[in-house]
C-alpha cells in the first residue's frame, strides 16, 4: 500500500465523518428553527413520554429535538467532539454505538423517567461520554485507554448530570444514556475479542 493510498483512505474517512456528523446536526439546527418560528415549539410532544404507549415514538425523535436554541447550543459541541472520538477509530463503530444507546437510553427514560416530554441529544453525548470512558477499560487497548483519560479530563466535570439537579433537566437522559453507552463499549468490545486475526 502506498502513502498516497493511505491519504485518500483518511481523507474518505473524514469526508464520511463530516457528512454523518455535519447531517445529524444540521438536521437538529432545521427542526429547531422550524419548531421555534413556525409551530411554536408543537415538536416537543414527539419527545418521550415516559409510561404512555405514544411516548415510545420519542425514542427515535427526542435527541433530534430540543427546548430552544440555548438548550442545542449546549449540546451540539459535545455532540459533535464525543461523536467524532467514537468514529476515530473506526468510523461505522459510530452507527452501533448510537442505536444501542438511544434504545436503552430511551426505554429507560420511558421507564423511570418523570412524567414529562424528554426531549435533545444530551442522552446520546452522555453515552458517548459513557462509551469513551469504558471503552478502554473493556478493550485493554492503549489507544482506547488514551482517548478515555483526555475525554475524562475535558467532560469529567459533567458526570454529576447524572444525579438529579434542576427542575426541567432530564438527568434520566444523562443516566440512562450513559448506561446505554457502557453497554455499547462492553458490546462492541466483547465482539472485538471473537474476531479472529
Amino acid at each position: 500500500m502506498t502513502r498516497k493510498y493511505y491519504a485518500k483512505a483518511i481523507a474518505n474517512d473524514l469526508k464520511n465523518q463530516v457528512f454523518i456528523l455535519g447531517g445529524m446536526v444540521a438536521l437538529m439546527w432545521i427542526l429547531e428553527f422550524i419548531d421555534v418560528f413556525f409551530l411554536r415549539h408543537q415538536l416537543d410532544i414527539y419527545g418521550i413520554l415516559p409510561r404512555n404507549v405514544v411516548g415510545l415514538r420519542g425514542i427515535l425523535f427526542a435527541p433530534f429535538l430540543h427546548g430552544g436554541f440555548p438548550h442545542l447550543i449546549a449540546n451540539t459541541v459535545p455532540f459533535i467532539t464525543l461523536g467524532w472520538l467514537i468514529m476515530l477509530r473506526e468510523t461505522r463503530e459510530f452507527f452501533p454505538v448510537t442505536v444501542v444507546i438511544m434504545i436503552v437510553g430511551g426505554l429507560g427514560v420511558w421507564l423511570f423517567g418523570a412524567p414529562a416530554y424528554h426531549i435533545g441529544a444530551s442522552g446520546l453525548v452522555f453515552g458517548y461520554l459513557g462509551f469513551l470512558l469504558l471503552r478502554g477499560y473493556f478493550e485493554r487497548s492503549i489507544v482506547s485507554i488514551g482517548i478515555a483519560l483526555v475525554v475524562f479530563v475535558v467532560y469529567g466535570g459533567v458526570l454529576w448530570g447524572v444525579l438529579p439537579s434542576y427542575p426541567g433537566i432530564s438527568w434520566e437522559s444523562h443516566l440512562f444514556g450513559f448506561i446505554g453507552g457502557v453497554i455499547a463499549a462492553k458490546s462492541l468490545s466483547q465482539v472485538k475479542n471473537q474476531i479472529p486475526y
